[in-house]
């Protein structure tokens, strides 16, 4: 890897070019000693300016300001143009590029007009002062467009690097906002399945105290479901501790509006209302080829919301950017240690007039779900310009193991 080196403040790069630019003039006052009017005095005003240019990228105006001096003096000797003057030139062009205001750029053009003309008067040889007025107006003009044109290009480019990092900014503040209302969401409705699984303890339990002497045959298997139920309740107590870790805001209570019934906040869903909501899709436009391979077996609570959640973002970011009449395929996998879910669909619908609402935010949310479990989340364009997603959700131990994780 590449790393500037910073040199009094700036990148080495930038120094050595300007010692380059600033050792050519340099060469020219030097080379001239003998044959240039003024000898030994142009010499040194020749390397003053040389010294000089090496501050012209951090002070361009004072630069400018102190070639003008120094090109006055110049003229003010009788000297005429000298070979070194193409300082004046790199001066013109460091104040148009680097000043804070174009407005120094101007009045530098204007003193530089002057100059012309000045240097145009002392130039000796036959020709006329006008002609010698045109020569260096024409290099002088060029230098100065070239400068405006380089300032354009280059604040055009600074822009855009702020435009683009305040965008990369804006995007990290809302996936973290995204990250956190699913979470809160998330938590919410963790909290109503350990809500619920407490009730059902509390109602077994009750159950148990009135029936334990009538019939133990019962008392025993509500004590089971006691025991089963508790375990599971604090499985999904110990997820929604995992998920609250982190400071969330509150989750916007109003539904998006969209073709498809949003589900209330304040129910949870279940597998068995896949149909019911696949039927929703179908009617919204997308063609949905749904499998099932495996036997599927019963769910915690949570982890069955987490199904249906991945479900219904992966058709709802099919209806979205896929479109209307794009075709999907729905398979649910089922295994002895893991539940998959995979939605393809094949990118060819047209765009819908009003976005789908979801049950979260997109992948952002799916991820966080996907991870409350220990799951995988893999998602993607595929070769034939439609979008996979695929979520892999482990399934929970038999009760079984849990007593003996819950004995040791």
């Amino acid at each position: 890897m590449i790393v500037d080196r910073i040199v009094f403040g700036r990148p080495l790069r930038s120094v050595a070019f300007d010692a380059a630019v600033s050792g050519v003039v340099a060469v020219f006052a030097v080379l001239g000693i003998f044959a240039q009017p003024g000898g030994l005095a142009a010499t040194a005003v020749g390397l003053v300016m040389a010294a000089v240019l090496l501050f012209r990228r951090i002070h361009p105006s004072a630069v400018a300001a102190g070639v003008a001096v120094l090109a006055l003096l110049q003229v003010v000797a009788g000297w005429g143009p000298l070979a070194y003057d193409v300082g004046v030139l790199i001066a013109l062009y460091s104040v148009v590029k680097y000043a804070d205001r174009l407005r120094d750029g101007i009045l530098a053009g204007i003193v530089a007009a002057i100059g012309v003309l000045l240097a145009a008067v002392q130039m000796p040889g036959p020709a006329p002062w006008w002609a010698g007025a045109i020569y260096y107006g024409l290099v002088t003009g060029a230098v100065w467009l070239v400068g405006l044109n380089v300032r354009t290009r280059r604040l055009y480019v600074l822009t855009l690097e702020e435009r683009a990092a305040t965008l990369e900014r804006e995007r990290e503040a809302e996936s973290r906002a995204a990250v956190a209302e699913e979470r809160t969401r998330i938590a919410r409705e963790l909290h109503d399945v350990v809500a619920h699984s407490m009730a059902v303890m509390i109602v077994q339990a009750d159950g148990v105290r009135f029936t334990i002497d009538r019939d133990p045959a019962t008392a025993r298997e509500a004590a089971k479901v006691v025991a089963d139920t508790g375990r599971q309740a604090l499985e999904e107590m110990r997820r929604l501790v995992g998920v609250l870790r982190e400071p969330s805001r509150p989750e916007p209570a109003a539904a998006p509006d969209g073709t498809l019934d949003a589900v209330p906040a304040h129910r949870r869903p279940a597998l068995v209302e896949l149909p019911d909501l696949l039927d929703r899709f179908r009617a919204a436009g997308l063609r949905i080829t749904d499998t099932a391979t495996g036997t599927p077996v019963a769910l915690p609570p949570g982890l069955e919301l987490t199904v249906y959640r991945v479900v219904q973002e992966s058709l709802t970011n099919a209806l979205k950017h896929a479109g209307v009449g794009a075709a999907v395929e729905l398979r649910l996998d089922w295994s002895a240690d893991a539940v998959v879910v995979r939605a393809v669909d094949d990118g060819r619908g047209r765009p819908v007039v009003r976005p789908a609402p979801s049950g979260g935010h997109g992948l952002v949310g799916m991820r966080e779900r996907v991870g409350v479990y220990d799951g995988s989340l893999a998602a993607g364009p595929t070769l034939g310009g439609g979008w996979r997603v695929e979520a892999r959700l482990p399934l929970p131990s038999a009760p079984g193991t849990e007593e003996g994780k819950a004995a040791a």
